[in-house]
């Protein structure tokens, strides 16, 4: 079974591999973090999974994210494609960029239709990366 597993942990980080729920779940139990701080999305039809913890973001999506619905799809589509690409450019760039940030590749493929709910959490957390560490990593103006 295919996964998309997203950790975040003060950065991004995420790999597409084959894994058990329960890792995951033992993963997101051993960061100390409190269960308010982590945010789990999980599709089995789709078969990928998303988990961002990361103190503040929930907060964060809670009050200044724009409401689910108010993107379409292809819009967040297109701009988790431009955010992932720049990510991974300075991932490969340790000397010119912050290697603290951007310490893994985000395996992003268009190919696949990831649903809205997961393009919508990983919009929204590029937006709450660029504004907390004042990173740009586009010529688009953080939209909140």
């Amino acid at each position: 079974m295919q996964k998309l597993f997203f950790i975040i942990i003060l950065i991004f980080s995420v790999a597409s591999c084959h894994f058990d729920k329960n890792l995951a779940v033992q993963e997101s139990k051993t960061t100390n973090k409190k269960e308010s701080d982590t945010i789990r999305i999980a599709n089995d039809s789709l078969q990928y999974e998303v988990i961002i913890i990361d103190p503040g973001f929930n907060s964060w999506l809670a009050s200044r994210a724009r409401p689910r619905g108010f993107y379409s799809e292809s819009f967040l589509e297109n701009r988790n494609q431009i955010y992932t690409q720049e990510w991974n450019n300075r991932v490969l760039q340790p000397q010119r960029f912050n290697p603290n940030l951007y310490e893994m590749q985000i395996n992003y493929e268009t190919s696949i239709h990831y649903g809205y709910e997961v393009n919508y959490l990983i919009y929204n957390y590029f937006m709450y990366f660029q504004i907390t560490n004042k990173q740009a990593l586009s010529g688009f103006v953080p939209r909140l």
